[in-house]
């Protein structure tokens, strides 16, 4: 398999999930560079197929060793000759014809490829006389292609691989009751699946009947499992660990959360990052200038200094195989895909190499309150009795709270660990409450408005809820004819991981800034628990989009993080976008740059972490690419290096890159 010489991005197997959007196709200012190809990736136009195996090139060296002792043993003997050319020219048909045929078939089109430099190289030194070089040259190249795209495979598979996750058959409920094994690809939407414990998720579903945790980690990267039970959702891929669950089916397999996370990566491997695109077209300049340089080797030295023209020749061959592009042009492409899948075994869905690179230049990141640094649910967070007999209380204002569906309601619900007492002549008051008769007594219990309309503050109560409101609280009270017996505060509590995760980008030198539909009092509260200092509040979604704007001119890069949805045109406008919460939502998917499957603040700080990481390595690669060609260059011109070296030094310099830009398969999970 020749990667390096065969496409300029390694792609992952090709995936049809049914789901056809294209990423970030909701952002103005994604780029889709496909023409980057045509300025680069002349340097790798040959076709897919496979190059030649392990056996034909185990048999080419063996001929290319014997050629060289041939010549090494038999001496300048007529027959010593005829046997070594014979025997050279069987290992360059073994190893080499792939490359042959590629390689004019590029100069046939005026293109100068790596494949072309081999072609030209290796027929050049077997005209010469060097002929046990050229089988050489051929059977070693050959063997470092296949080296090289079994190592670039490594890449590409950690996203292909995410398919085997899902298993091929499901345990589906049949119209009489009994259960049937079924290819997972044939069970319809609605189907009722079974999953025992230790068994993998097939498809998307509702959790119907059973409670058991799910190992969320290879569609969320959370590290630990999660609790599931009716209601709640389980994912493609993930793993059921102690208690069986029956779900019903909601999407097909071509169109699971997990089939989007590949097809969206795959997406992301077509468009370019930065650094990827300056090598493309650096490789589309470098290599003509080599030939040229080449030739004039061949041609100068005779004319200008003396040097025997075999000598001038042998020169700018071996300049010719040194100065092969390969390390260069595959170094980015396998330091992409690698951080890519990276992201994704950690719930970072990352669409395209330009935003995995940018996101290392974000200065300022403007944060959604609701659901991003807080849980997005309202909890019970305060409640005490401001008459006697607290405990009863509580159960008083629960039984009338569990008859009312409202968020509130449900909230205080959750939070009074009490047994649910009978209610009678309920009903509720729209706008401000319920209330109904427990334990003989008639109640109410409903907000500041309800309690002021009963004429039933007092300058004391008043303060109290004062207190409360500026928290961002909202408050809810039970009260009889007497008075107000107890009061309730919910409110919207921040996440366990907010605070950490706004430490480490302020660590990492990023500003963050909270924006916010909500008061301005409970924003303030929310941002001083996440140790945020600047707070925008009251927005609109056009008011989100100017303060965006204004960041941008005071920090520079600023990225959005939202829901997807109201923040849309902050996201849009933003250098790159955060959607927080993505597993299973397809306006997350569609609507910003990088989807955080999990919900978790922290993979923001980790995204960067990883995009400063990226950018390092891929750098690193093409000083280290161009550093050994360099070197190796200056020694073809000055006569010290052999072709053996020159195609050393390419495959070196190529495993070193390759293996360089793995690494970041195995970068540290923050």
């Amino acid at each position: 398999m020749k990667h390096c010489c065969s496409e300029p991005v390694p792609q992952a197997q090709t995936v049809h999930t049914g789901h056809h959007h294209t990423p970030g196709q909701a952002h103005g200012h994604e780029d889709h560079d496909h023409h980057d190809e045509g300025e680069g990736g002349h340097l790798h136009d040959h076709d897919h197929g496979a190059g030649p195996g392990v056996g034909r090139l185990g048999a080419a060296l063996a001929l290319a060793i014997a050629a060289e002792l041939v010549h090494f043993m038999a001496g300048d003997a007529l027959w010593s000759k005829g046997l070594g050319l014979a025997v050279a020219a069987a290992a360059i048909g073994l190893s080499g014809m792939e490359t042959y045929t590629q390689g004019f078939a590029a100069l046939r089109r005026g293109r100068l490829n790596i494949n072309a430099l081999m072609s030209v190289a290796v027929t050049g030194a077997f005209l010469i006389g060097q002929w046990p070089e050229a089988a050489m040259v051929m059977a070693l190249y050959a063997i470092a292609e296949l080296i090289e795209g079994r190592a670039a495979d490594r890449a590409r598979n950690a996203i292909a691989g995410l398919l085997a996750l899902a298993p091929e058959q499901a345990d589906v409920l049949q119209a009489d009751g009994s259960w049937r094994a079924q290819p997972a690809a044939e069970v319809p939407l609605g189907a009722v699946v079974r999953i025992r414990p230790g068994e993998r998720v097939p498809l998307d579903g509702t959790v119907t009947e059973g409670r058991s945790s799910i190992d969320q980690s290879p569609v969320t990267g959370e590290s630990l499992p999660v609790d599931k039970g009716p209601g709640d959702t389980v994912f493609a891929g993930t793993v059921n660990a102690e208690g069986a669950l029956q779900f019903r089916v909601t999407a097909a397999a071509g169109n699971t959360t997990l089939s989007r996370i590949i097809h969206a990566v795959e997406q992301a491997q077509a468009t370019r990052a930065p650094t990827q695109r300056f090598v493309d077209r650096f490789a589309a300049v470098y290599t003509p200038a080599v030939f040229v340089l080449a030739l004039a080797v061949a041609l100068g030295g005779p004319l200008l200094f003396g040097i025997a023209w075999l000598d001038a020749v042998y020169k700018a061959l071996v300049l010719l195989v040194v100065a092969c592009p390969c390390a260069l042009v595959i170094a980015t492409p396998v330091t992409v895909v690698s951080a890519l899948a990276a992201a994704a075994r950690r719930g970072i869905l990352v669409k395209g190499g330009s935003h995995l690179e940018n996101a290392r230049l974000i200065k300022a990141i403007a944060l959604d309150k609701t659901g991003t640094i807080t849980a997005g649910k309202p909890q019970l967070v305060h409640w005490e009795a401001l008459g006697t007999d607290g405990d009863a209380l509580a159960g008083l204002a629960a039984a009338l709270a569990a008859r009312s569906d409202h968020p509130v309601s449900r909230a205080i619900v959750q939070g009074i660990d009490a047994a649910q007492l009978p209610v009678d002549g309920f009903r509720a008051l729209p706008g401000r409450g319920v209330q109904g008769r427990v334990n003989g007594r008639e109640l109410v219990l409903g907000n500041h408005r309800l309690i002021e309309e009963r004429g039933q503050c007092s300058a004391e109560l008043e303060a109290l809820l004062r207190t409360h409101e500026e928290q961002g609280r909202t408050l809810t009270l039970l009260a009889d004819a007497g008075g107000v017996l107890a009061l309730f505060a919910v409110a919207d509590t921040i996440k366990d991981s907010s605070r950490e995760a706004v430490a480490e980008l302020q660590r990492l030198g990023v500003v963050p800034v909270m924006l916010t539909g909500d008061n301005l009092a409970t924003a303030q509260t929310v941002a001083r628990q996440a140790g945020i200092a600047e707070v925008q509040g009251n927005l609109l979604p056009e008011d989100k989009l100017a303060a965006i704007e204004a960041l941008q001119q005071r920090h520079g890069a600023t990225a959005m993080t939202g829901d997807g949805i109201n923040d849309a045109p902050a996201l849009a406008r933003a250098e790159i976008g955060f959607a927080m919460g993505g597993a299973g939502t397809d306006v997350a998917m569609e609507a910003a740059d990088v989807v955080i499957m999990n919900d978790d603040l922290r993979r923001i700080p980790e995204t960067i972490r990883l995009s400063r990481s990226t950018h390092g390595v891929l750098w690193q690669n093409i000083v280290l690419a161009l550093g050994i060609k360099s070197v190796f260059m200056v020694l073809a011109l000055l006569g010290t290096a052999t072709m053996w070296m020159a195609v050393f030094a390419d495959m070196g310099a190529t495993l070193l890159v390759v293996a360089n830009g793995l690494r970041l398969l195995r970068a540290r999970q923050g």
